[in-house]
């Protein structure tokens, strides 16, 4: 099972925050998650992150997504 690193959205419209999850390659943005590593405000442009999660899946395998890599930056 390939695994990545995907942000999933999460809120109200026009109120939109993400979580950064590790998700199987082939499920949806808003599928069942593996687990949460962390999350994104884009309008106070804030990420909260667990380095020891993100670094053991990285480790792992796990495939980090454009999105995630851009706002890890």
């Amino acid at each position: 099972m390939s695994v990545s690193i995907k942000l999933s959205r999460f809120g109200a419209k026009n109120n939109a925050f993400y979580r950064i999850v590790a998700v199987p390659t082939r499920s949806k943005r808003d599928g069942k998650s593996l687990e949460i590593i962390g999350s994104y405000d884009p309008h106070q442009k804030k990420t909260v992150i667990d380095k020891k999660k993100f670094d053991k899946w990285v480790a792992n395998g796990a495939i980090v997504t454009g999105g995630v890599k851009k706002i890890l930056k």
